[in-house]
């Protein structure tokens, strides 16, 4: 029987805040029905017994579409979260195997949770002769990795194991790479940014490595709902053509949304009770009343910190009960990871409080509410999360925003929150360091010829040039011998053969020059910082978190190229003061538009950090300012920047404000850009100024904070008005009187939000608007 709204665990809880007005906005999404088809009649009789063995007589209309979709072509399935997606690609893959039993399948997952969870899901087709699956990450066992090469016909793994251990040691892969018939990428909107222009270049390796074996195979994609589903899946493989499935013919469940705010503690100021705190009391009261919920967080550190908080809340009345609480974030032992899964799965805990490991298709059976802390970078993130709501037919989907701008924008614009379009997924596979280290990586996997344009481009070769100035690759005449090249009289090869680049290259860094970050009392390899950024993030005094524990960096070895770091428990944390330059190096793009002249091109970045701040954790004060000396770090990146005329603006704001109104809308730009772009603040870099040396008059320029760029800045040029009108809205809704974190204030300014003028800001705005 359904439960009515009367009698369902939260309505207390919403009519709660219905009175206090932290419930800002509420509204229903109704049930939609499933539309189920036959399994379509050509598949091989094996894999339509197997589905009735285990209960499935139906499918979901969109997965019997991309069944026949899979068998034409190159496929991306974006249908909702638990619609079942996998089995969109199971069906084609399993079908395969019982057609041909040398065929051979790689299935690649951004984290090892949901590669457990698939290797589960194609275990219960029962099928142990026709499917074999096998895990093959960092956490495989060494002594089974022959055995894995030897038997198994899935091998499902993660971009960086595919990118540092299976591509270059292809010779021993040589059955799986013979025989490959399907790669499949799950979760494909993960994959956008540094991040997705890395795996893009992994993936076109795959298919060159593959060519060279012999094989072309089938690339088969699931995502989130984005925008740009079939350019993100043709930029990320490099094929064309590839066919979008993307009507969902899975049922949905009544479910409640809830937009929540914290209450205010400093009206003046715009201060209002930490996130962190008003998820914990929510969480203990849905937990008690009977809801089973999971609770989504950013940082590693919050989730054991609300996880010590609504534990320790609920152990005061019920101590079995604070038992059926837990965190789940990286971190954890493979053997820590599984037994939560196996705990999820059947249902034994009240509450999970996760990272967004969890946002992704793990099934972790039937929970009631999800709630979400603070805006999680992307819509579709935040969809996608909300989606874990309500799988027993009703559910409540929260979120509950922080104090950043972009969280008060969306609670004074609920509606606009609700109604918004997902993002588009951004990424470049050509950004220049990024592409030139796969292809160093490529050129030690086979050498590099002529027939390669098909996979890494019309442009590889001004690369392997560039290499060769560098003295990493060389030219030599090609042989007949070997897979690669065969039919090129010239080729591209290491300078260095014994060298293994692929461990040199981050898939989660644009740059190839890094330093490494060692716990100074046992040495441990902790993490790294781009080059580019080493002296913001891991500066001598600065507050450096890993896995939720903060860690002071003692020292700074420059010439080594390292940072040496201690525990610690102290309550402030830092934040740089920085002297930015920037330098026009190439105009790709100009239009007059808002009264202004928009460009778009390259530039380079001169980043010198003079000093760093330290503030009180619990009020935000500063305490004092610290003086460096460290050395300028450049890099060239991709940028917009908008020109004004000093006539203009003069006639409007007065010379005293003017840097601080040029200065608050940058800030009110960046902090608005991620609402057209699935980027993150801490991805775009900026600079005002009232006199730039190359323009000759105020300039506002926001950048790609990655060395090359990927893309970012691109879609704000073309989304110029947008981003200026979303950038005015956030201003003028704010109700603070000089500028806040909820508005122009920025928590990674390098001039410590200093000069900043949100009135100017506002007008500055208005007046290019209209």
């Amino acid at each position: 029987m359904t439960k009515t709204a009367s009698q369902l665990p939260w309505s207390d809880l919403l009519e709660t805040g219905r009175q206090d007005s932290r419930l800002v906005r509420e509204t229903r999404e109704a049930p939609g029905k499933a539309r189920k088809v036959d399994p379509p009649a050509e598949l091989h009789p094996e894999v339509l017994a197997a589905l009735e063995r285990i209960g499935i007589t139906k499918l979901y209309s969109h997965q019997a579409k991309a069944v026949y979709s899979a068998w034409e072509g190159p496929t991306i399935v974006t249908t909702g979260t638990a619609s079942g997606k996998s089995m969109c690609f199971n069906l084609p893959t399993i079908d395969t195997f019982c057609r041909d039993p040398r065929a051979r399948a790689i299935y690649m997952y951004p984290t090892k949770a949901l590669a457990q969870d698939q290797a589960r899901a194609l275990a219960g087709f029962g099928l142990p002769r026709q499917v074999r699956p096998a895990i093959y990450d960092g956490d495989t066992p060494r002594e089974s990795r022959a055995q894995i090469r030897k038997r198994a016909n899935i091998v499902l793994t993660n971009p960086d194991m595919l990118h540092v251990g299976i591509l270059p040691n292809h010779p021993a892969w040589a059955e799986l790479f013979a025989n490959l018939a399907i790669v499949v990428i799950d979760e494909a909107h993960v994959y956008r940014g540094v991040f997705g222009s890395h795996v893009a270049n992994v993936l076109r390796r795959l298919r060159r490595i593959a060519a060279a074996y012999g094989t072309e195979p089938r690339f088969l994609l699931t995502s989130a709902t984005i925008a740009n589903p079939i350019e993100l899946a043709e930029r990320l493989t490099g094929l064309d053509n590839v066919r979008l499935i993307d009507e969902d013919g899975s049922p949905t469940p009544a479910r409640q949304i809830a937009i929540w705010n914290p209450p205010l503690t400093d009206e003046r100021l715009g201060t209002r009770r930490p996130a962190l705190s008003e998820a914990a009391e929510l969480l203990s009261r849905l937990v008690r009343d009977g809801a089973r919920t999971i609770c989504f967080i950013k940082s590693r550190k919050g989730v054991e910190l609300l996880s010590q908080w609504v534990t320790a809340d609920l152990a005061e009345t019920d101590r079995e009960l604070a038992g059926l609480v837990v965190p789940y974030r990286g971190g954890y032992t493979p053997q820590q990871r599984r037994e939560l899964e196996r705990r999820l799965t059947r249902g034994e805990l009240r509450a999970v409080i996760a990272t967004d490991a969890l946002e992704l298709g793990i099934d972790i059976g039937e929970l009631d509410v999800a709630i979400v802390v603070s805006f999680p970078g992307t819509v579709a993130s935040l969809r996608q999360m909300w989606g874990r709501a309500g799988r027993r037919g009703q559910g409540l989907a929260m979120y509950v925003a922080g104090d950043d701008a972009l969280d008060q924008f969306f609670c004074r614009h609920p509606d606009d929150f609700l109604q918004r379009a997902v993002e588009s997924a951004i990424l470049d596979h050509e950004s220049q360091d990024i592409h030139s280290s796969h292809m160093l990586c490529a050129a030690h996997e086979g050498p590099l010829s002529s027939e390669d344009t098909e996979f890494l481009g019309p442009r590889w070769e001004a690369y392997a040039e560039q290499l060769v100035g560098e003295g990493r690759l060389r030219r030599r005449s090609s042989s007949s011998a070997g897979r690669f090249g065969a039919g090129s009289p010239e080729s591209f090869v290491p300078r260095n053969p014994g060298d293994y680049p692929a461990t040199r290259v981050s898939l989660r860094s644009a740059s190839p020059d890094s330093f490494a970050i060692l716990d100074a009392r046992s040495g441990e390899l902790l993490g790294t910082a781009e080059a580019e950024r080493a002296y913001s993030t891991v500066h001598p005094g600065a507050i450096y978190l890993h896995l939720g524990r903060s860690y002071e960096v003692r020292e700074l070895d420059i010439e080594h190229q390292r940072a040496l770091v201690c525990e610690f428990d102290g309550d402030w944390y830092t934040q740089p003061k920085r002297e930015t330059e920037t330098m026009i190096e190439q105009l790709l793009d100009q239009r007059k538009l808002l009264g202004v002249t928009l460009s778009f091109g390259r530039v380079n970045v001169t980043d010198t950090v003079l000093a760093y701040q330290r503030r009180s954790a619990a009020d935000n004060k500063q305490l004092d300012i610290v003086s460096l000396d460290l050395p300028p770090t450049s890099f060239s990146t991709q940028a917009l920047w908008f020109e004004m005329s000093t006539d203009w603006l003069t006639a409007m704001l007065p010379m005293d404000v003017l840097l601080g109104s040029l200065h608050a809308t940058e800030h009110a730009q960046i902090a608005v850009l991620p609402l057209i772009a699935m980027c993150d603040r801490w991805d775009i870099g900026g600079l005002s100024t009232s006199v730039h040396p190359q323009t000759g008059g105020p300039t506002i320029f926001i950048y790609d904070g990655h060395p090359g760029g990927v893309g970012i800045t691109r879609i704000a040029f073309s989304r110029f008005q947008e981003l200026c009108t979303d950038a005015l809205r956030l201003i003028t809704g704010c109700p603070c009187s000089g500028g806040c974190p909820s508005c122009v204030q920025s928590p990674k300014c390098g001039n410590l939000n200093e000069p900043l003028s949100k009135t100017g800001a506002g007008m500055l705005l208005k007046k290019m608007l209209s």
